[in-house]
């Protein structure tokens, strides 16, 4: 298989292709809640999630679904409804979600971690006109100002107590008085409990998978300006079904997915919900990540399945107790959403016995396009092979979208089902995004004679150095090798000789001690000294996402307002 051609790419993963997974296998166009009905059917019985100790079946939260989705109806929301989740990890998520596309509407998702500008900003580019949110100040605090100053008309609350086990759900309210919020009485807010106050015979929907969209799921993009990938339903029940397709060793409806990362970021929200659902996997979620309660969250119910991003790996391996924590249920985990260092994985695997594999996307391809394989060669730096019914092609940073050969650097294209129709309202960004018919990443990277994918960097995060290009992923991988680095983050700064120069962040293990000269040492015979970091900080922690990815902009920014107030 080779050299297959199709369209004009070569597709040398082929032959370096895991025997049981198959490239060609057929990606079927389904919508999201005919996954979900079929998974009701398959896995009535099965336990679907397990919050904070309270489980509920298939069969179970397939009725609340229903009757949200028959509530949302008779509220009005149908197609062209945008309907804003401004939820952490719970039932409510799950329910709401599915409700929301059973109504024949489209999804937002918001991160509750938003301040109010932002989300302001997102309420009028979507569209968004009913928001779902738990009775807490702190989330419902936020929005219920909104509803004088935006679009929104309406907010559903989901009580917090109703979904946590006995006797927890009749102390929350008392122990927890002043951290609950009052619903106002006022027709604009919906309480749950009425919502669901009906029979769940819900009015049939035609959706068209392939030309619906079943969310808009905001992003930074390549450019940095928040703007809603639009996501048919056929793009994000695709990508579940390549991870499915992926790891044929998952078994139907025994396995068990910690869910610590939000589902309101893509990566969860596909990885661990849909992908999860179409497996009649039992969802554990938590709704909020505590390192400590994560370890004994592990330890406790036995996960098999679990998905995270380098830094939560990071934190576990250098947890003091982590040697003392049986990790051994772990069978497949997953990393994504920011370069996986060498060490970070090597020192997971030896500590849980179970084989990390990096995999690489973004919100615009649903989000996955590439997997290292669980069964196979995981070539250390990689992020893997195309996913099935994915093409990925390197082509040329001059902006002739020439296809580069075996080892040359370019920019990560991809082709395949998973990837979006283009960005709400964005005529512009989407044809530059999407031009050629592939989605350009935006990412620097090259493609071995196997297929294997590696990221060089970011095209934006490149440091042009006295005229040499830097890739900071490639210093980030020397620092890491450094036994006192827990994390670290490479940015260029300016400097009146070379243009840009080398800055690196750092986070140190804990009762462990590093000086800038000593780190240069040791990067002696690791770097070259235009790589070399010309200046070091050493930190307590690193700004990071809700998903936990270092948010190096967030760094620039603390340079540049360092040097206008210097």
């Amino acid at each position: 298989m080779n050299g297959a051609v199709r369209g004009g790419a070569t597709h040398r993963w082929l032959a370096a292709y895991p025997d049981d997974v198959n490239w060609r296998a057929p990606i079927p166009a389904r919508s999201l809640p005919d996954l979900w009905d079929e998974a009701a059917r398959r896995f009535a019985d099965k336990p679907c999630i397990d919050f904070l100790d309270k489980r509920y079946t298939y069969a179970e939260v397939g009725r609340l679904i229903d009757r949200a989705a028959k509530g949302l109806q008779k509220l009005g929301v149908g197609p062209g409804t945008k309907v804003g989740l401004f939820l952490p990890n719970t039932p409510y998520f799950v329910i709401l979600y599915f409700a929301t596309l059973k109504a024949g509407a489209t999804v937002v998702n918001y991160n509750p971690l938003y301040a109010e500008r932002e989300i302001l900003h997102q309420i009028e580019d979507s569209e968004t006109d009913i928001m779902v949110t738990l009775d807490l100040r702190v989330l419902l605090g936020k929005l219920d100002p909104l509803l004088a100053k935006s679009r929104l008309k309406t907010v559903i609350v989901c009580p917090m107590a109703a979904i946590l086990p006995f006797p927890k759900n009749l102390l929350f309210p008392i122990a927890r008085r002043k951290d609950v919020a009052s619903v106002p009485s006022d027709g604009r807010h919906i309480r749950f409990a009425d919502l669901i106050a009906n029979d769940g015979r819900v009015e049939w929907q035609a959706i068209d998978p392939a030309g619906t969209i079943a969310l808009l799921q905001y992003t930074g993009g390549t450019t940095g300006v928040p703007k809603g990938a639009m996501l048919t339903h056929a793009n994000v029940t695709a990508n579940a079904e390549q991870l499915r397709l992926w790891a044929p060793g998952v078994t139907p409806g025994q396995e068990r997915i910690l869910g610590v990362l939000p589902l309101f970021h893509v990566f969860a929200m596909t990885v661990v919900m849909t992908h999860g659902v179409l497996n009649g996997c039992e969802m554990v979620l938590l709704p909020r990540f505590e390192l400590d309660k994560l370890l004994g969250v592990i330890q406790r119910k036995r996960p098999t399945v679990f998905v995270g991003v380098p830094t939560l790996y990071g934190a576990i391996n250098t947890h003091p107790e982590a040697a003392h924590t049986d990790l051994r249920s772990l069978r497949y985990c997953l990393s994504g959403g920011a370069p996986l260092p060498v060490e970070v994985k090597h020192a997971f695997e030896r500590l849980t016995g179970c084989t990390l594999v990096e995999g690489y996307g973004l919100s615009e391809s649903s989000p996955v396009a590439t997997c290292n394989p669980f069964k196979g060669a995981n070539k250390p730096g990689s992020i893997g092979l195309p996913l099935p019914g994915t093409t990925v092609e390197i082509v040329s940073l001059d902006g002739d979208d020439r296809v580069m050969g075996v080892g040359e650097r370019g920019e990560i294209t991809i082709r395949g089902p998973q990837v979006m129709q283009g960005y709400w309202k964005r005529p512009e960004e989407t044809e530059r995004v999407l031009r050629g018919g592939r989605l350009h990443t935006g990412d620097v990277g090259t493609m071995d004679e196997d297929g294997y994918v590696f990221v060089v960097d970011r095209l934006k995060e490149l440091i042009l150095a006295g005229g040499y290009n830097v890739y900071p992923r490639n210093v980030e991988e020397a620092i890491y090798m450094h036994p006192a680095i827990a994390e670290c983050a490479v940015i260029g700064v300016p400097d009146s000789y070379r243009g840009q120069t080398v800055k690196a962040f750092l986070v140190l293990r804990q009762g462990m001690s590093l000086d800038a000269e000593s780190l240069k040492a040791f990067l002696a015979d690791k770097l070259s000294p235009i790589e070399m970091p010309r200046q070091v900080e050493v930190r307590a922690s690193l700004p990071k996402t809700a998903i936990g990815k270092i948010l190096k902009k967030t760094l620039l920014a603390e340079e540049e307002e360092r040097r206008k107030s210097a």
